[in-house]
């Protein structure tokens, strides 16, 4: 089991936000599933029902997409999981087929609305820690662009530099591929989204990884709040 810390100062900047743990073991990403492919056309379905005839200040009254809103707007930035949704809605479009285990994420994250990223945890290297970017943190994303990170934000670090951050994303180092056979799923939740809105999106995002590799082993699933 990866041992994941939280810092001081993710506690104190970011009083009432909680993360989520979700790590598996002995996983089959390699096939493609066409049992998770056929519950992703059932949520989009059910998604364009929910919020039939939503405009995005609809969208952004939901509790957890305004926890969210209050939080990128600090930034100047836009929630991305809210322009998922709305693109599904909205515009029709479909949920992408990456590989199960990345597709397991995406589907959660538009029913939950919760942020959620995967790692491959043989590609994170220890100690790995929750913490807060400070001025002159870097991330390099997965198109291989280096990008500077705001002060304040919540990341991930592992020893040689941060995995993922809310506002830009993971990192090209640690991402799920067709080999991984061992995720982490980090849940970022500010203040405003509640313990069990994270807990769902945990549960959620495990019964998917079921439906493709029913004898997975969960290693950790836990909540830590600051």
């Amino acid at each position: 089991m990866l041992t994941i810390s939280v810092s001081d100062e993710w506690r104190n900047t970011h009083s009432g936000a909680i993360i989520g743990l979700l790590e598996l073991s002995g996983v089959d990403n390699a096939r493609p599933s066409p049992e998770l492919n056929q519950r992703k056309r059932e949520v989009e379905a059910l998604l364009r029902e929910r919020y039939k005839g939503f405009t995005r200040q609809d969208f952004l009254a939901l509790p957890v997409m305004a926890a969210y809103e209050q939080y990128y707007k600090r930034f100047n930035k836009t929630y991305h999981v809210q322009l998922q949704v709305e693109s599904i809605v909205l515009k029709g479009r479909n949920l992408p087929e990456v590989s199960p285990l990345v597709d397991a994420n995406f589907i959660a994250e538009v029913e939950t609305c919760v942020l959620t990223a995967g790692h491959d945890v043989d590609r994170l290297h220890g100690p790995v820690s929750i913490d807060v970017s400070r001025e002159g943190d870097t991330i390099t994303q997965l198109n291989g662009e280096t990008k500077p990170i705001r002060a304040g934000d919540m990341v991930m670090r592992d020893v040689d530099s941060i995995s993922c951050t809310i506002l830009y994303g993971q990192d090209n180092r640690s991402p799920i591929s067709p080999a991984t056979t061992r995720v982490l799923y980090v849940t970022y939740a500010p203040v405003g989204v509640s313990a069990e809105t994270v807990q769902a999106e945990l549960q959620t995002i495990l019964g998917y990884v079921r439906l493709f590799s029913p004898d997975v082993r969960v290693e950790q699933l836990q909540l830590i709040s600051a």
